[in-house]
């Protein structure tokens, strides 16, 4: 059987999109990647053992295992030899639930809407099931693992492997700010970019926005926006509670909210996709290197990514002139689509937001990072900020430390 590529992938994502407005009710609706659907899988996992055991974690071993029969069990794949863990219908229930409030679709979601769309085309690529599953396992990549192995690492090679690893993190950052600003319900890219810059934004931050974001079934970033704006704007009669737990949080909230408006005011104040797109890496750029030594490897990788974005940025829109995607007969001249999100974006922003959507979805057709350890447990941004990871950030009791022993197959996380 064929292995499935990344090409393909996203030639599927493509067709999805092309006929977004009959399989979704959101044209800002994002696509969860691999990685990110095993990082929604992890905490959905350890927010149901919270709900039963009282503790917000889940061992690596776990999650691989409910990783594999998720992805045979959505895609209809045979189950009937593979183990499960207990409860696995809860944890899939909140894996959806969290996707849906998260305004995203995951790549099997993608999918099997695809599929209904290609069913009677004589040109059907004809991707099976089990080729996608092989795909969002990494299966096609095991060869090259144990290959792999076999290299010793030089001075050099690890040199490039710390400065792939910079390059890596710094694509994570920007790409998240970028999904954030499209879909503003994706409390993943918050979680990525929240205290990127540092803000004071740390993990007791974090889980303040989470306690009020359950409280008031809102998303993370539309809780810290309305706290923020009542503040700002609501006069003394409307402001928070002095008890408020947000309260501690204020300027560093303000910041956030603030960077993320002047990326919104790019998006209805410059017209041309490609000048809105620059200017948007532009404004990320600086925010992220701002104070930083221009030799430091962090610096050189940000620069470098928002070079690479902004030229890919460009040559999206030159292979899609004249497409009725970004032709200005597809928006009305009398007023924005009823299924537009943001009305006040809806004639300037909406073929910007397109575009970066095609760039969002080129990345969600990535192949899954082989070390799931280190996705799921590991401190991102170790290097060169004080990083958590994301399943520590969710935790809800901010006063649980996180320890964690990664063994051959099993990663355990104490307390």
């Amino acid at each position: 059987m064929a292995v499935l590529n990344q090409k393909s992938v996203l030639d599927m994502i493509k067709e999805f999109r092309r006929n977004w407005h009959t399989l979704c009710n959101s044209e800002r609706t994002t696509v969860c990647g691999a990685d990110s659907m095993l990082l929604a899988l992890q905490l959905s996992m350890a927010e149901n053992n919270k709900q039963r055991s009282g503790e917000f974690t889940v061992c690596l071993s776990d999650v691989l295992l409910t990783w594999k029969y998720l992805l045979h069990e959505k895609l209809n794949l045979p189950v009937e030899n593979m183990a499960v863990i207990d409860h696995y219908e809860d944890i899939r229930r909140t894996y959806e639930d969290f996707l849906k409030n998260s305004n995203m679709l995951d790549l099997i979601d993608v999918y099997q809407k695809w599929s209904v769309l290609t069913s009677n085309c004589e040109n059907n690529a004809n991707i099976s099931p089990s080729q996608l599953s092989d795909f969002l396992s990494g299966r096609q990549h095991a060869v090259d693992d144990e290959t792999d192995l076999h290299v010793p690492t030089s001075p050099m090679s690890k040199h490039n492997q710390d400065n792939e690893k910079v390059k890596l993190l710094a694509k994570k950052i920007i790409y998240s700010y970028l999904n954030l600003l499209v879909n503003s319900k994706n409390d993943l890219a918050l979680a990525h970019v929240l205290n990127i810059p540092d803000r004071g934004l740390g993990r007791e931050a974090f889980t303040d926005l989470k306690h009020a974001a359950r409280e008031k079934q809102m998303s993370i970033f539309l809780v810290a926006t309305s706290f923020i704006r009542t503040i700002e704007l609501g006069g003394k009669g409307y402001a928070p509670s002095p008890s408020d737990p947000l309260r501690t949080h204020v300027k560093g909230l303000s910041n956030f909210i603030h960077f993320i408006d002047k990326l919104d005011e790019i998006l209805g104040e410059i017209p041309n996709p490609s000048f809105a797109g620059g200017r948007i890496l532009s404004v990320i750029k600086m925010q992220l290197i701002k104070g930083q030594n221009s030799k430091d490897p962090f610096y050189k990788a940000v620069e470098k990514v928002a070079q690479d974005l902004d030229l890919r940025i460009k040559n999206i829109i030159n292979s899609q002139q004249g497409d009725v995607a970004f032709s200005a007969t597809d928006i009305s001249p009398a007023r924005p689509k009823s299924y537009a999100i943001n009305h006040g974006t809806a004639y300037c922003g909406r073929d910007t937001v397109k575009t970066l959507l095609v760039l969002l979805d080129e990345a969600a057709a990535s192949p899954p990072t082989k070390n799931k350890a280190e996705l799921l447990y590991g401190d991102e941004n170790t290097i060169h900020h004080n990083g958590t990871s994301v399943l520590t950030l969710f935790r809800r009791n901010k006063y649980m430390k996180l320890s964690w022993i990664y063994c051959k197959y099993t990663l355990y996380v104490e307390q």
